[in-house]
């Protein structure tokens, strides 16, 4: 049964108000995707008891980011909250393994979130027929994808997603010429990439270099947000094809887990979440706040507590609490 909940976020006080958190247990841990080793943390409840194996979630950021931003703090959330939570490194990032480096590669990162699971399904901290998806930002569409494949993962939320196919690619870009410079930039690196065996870096994220891949845009460009010393400031503009025909709306009907999102219409791309809840055949539940921007859900307390709240009774619902038998 569809029900849409219109939840208002407190003042912009509350906002602005400090991240700090208790963080429980955190184990750092590694493990396989296609030949590279993936580094991972590991987020345990402070009363897991290890005869009781938990419900268990894969939690992904947003696109070009390290397991240190947003995931990070989702992923103490939820161990907060009961869940069992790993975060990692994709292949190419941070402090995993891939020799291409800083190169958004959305089927590569969909093949680690399904290595992913299966890492956590082997933990005995975790309920291998309880294992869930939390995907943020972009990873939302690798999550999805992944869980439309994957009988493992049982359950699916998605905070802020960018969800895209090709029209809501146009909008987002600049239209079809916007489409096309970007392709051509991604077209001409690459092929220098293939000629020379070397990559073209450009900023991630910039105030005044308008060469990046993120023009003025805050939360990657302020030190006490996501500029953090683990995250590397560069991206190979040979993504921006592989990128742009990325369609994760396609998988909205071949999804059959239960669903949860929680978006606003202040933050991105909302037209292209509209979209794939409207396409989903599965049980689904929407959350839209009020007035939150995109980069606030990554880190401000009041978004994120409202986010988690509903993540965390999502997945109780769906997945069950600490102690239950398996679903």
């Amino acid at each position: 049964m569809l029900k849409t909940l219109t939840l208002a976020v407190a003042t912009t006080a509350a906002l602005a108000a400090s991240n700090a958190f208790a963080a429980p247990r955190v184990e750092r841990v590694a493990f396989a995707s296609y030949g590279e080793q993936i580094i991972g943390e590991l987020y345990l409840p402070e009363d897991l008891d290890a005869a009781k194996p938990r419900p268990a979630l894969v939690v992904t950021g947003a696109w070009m980011t390290v397991k240190e931003q947003m995931p990070a703090r989702y992923a103490r959330e939820m161990a907060d909250r009961g869940f069992v939570a790993l975060t990692f490194d994709f292949r190419g990032w941070g402090e995993s393994g891939g020799v291409r480096r800083q190169y958004e590669d959305p089927y590569a990162k969909i093949a680690d979130i399904e290595a992913a699971v299966a890492y956590l399904a082997s933990r005995p901290e975790a309920d291998q027929d309880r294992i869930g998806g939390l995907g943020i930002c972009a990873s939302s569409g690798y999550m999805v994808t992944a869980a439309a494949e994957n009988a493992a993962i049982k359950s699916v939320a998605l905070v802020a997603p960018w969800l895209q196919d090709a029209e809501v690619v146009e909008q987002a870009y600049g239209g079809r010429n916007g489409v096309f410079r970007l392709e051509a930039v991604g077209d001409a690196a690459k092929a220098e990439y293939r000629r020379t065996g070397k990559q073209a870096f450009l900023p991630a994220a910039s105030l005044t270099d308008e060469r990046a891949i993120m023009f003025k845009v805050p939360y990657y460009t302020e030190p006490d947000r996501g500029m953090i010393p683990a995250w590397r400031n560069e991206a190979d503009p040979a993504f921006w094809r592989g990128w742009l025909t990325f369609d994760a709306i396609q998988a909205a009907p071949r999804l059959h887990q239960p669903f949860l999102m929680v978006h606003s219409e202040a933050a991105a791309i909302p037209k292209g979440a509209h979209k794939f809840y409207t396409r989903l055949t599965s049980s689904k539940r929407e959350v839209w706040l009020d007035n939150v921007t995109q980069f606030d859900f990554y880190d401000r307390a009041a978004p994120v507590k409202a986010a988690s709240d509903a993540a965390a009774a999502h997945f109780r619902a769906t997945l069950g609490s600490a102690g239950e038998a398996g679903q």
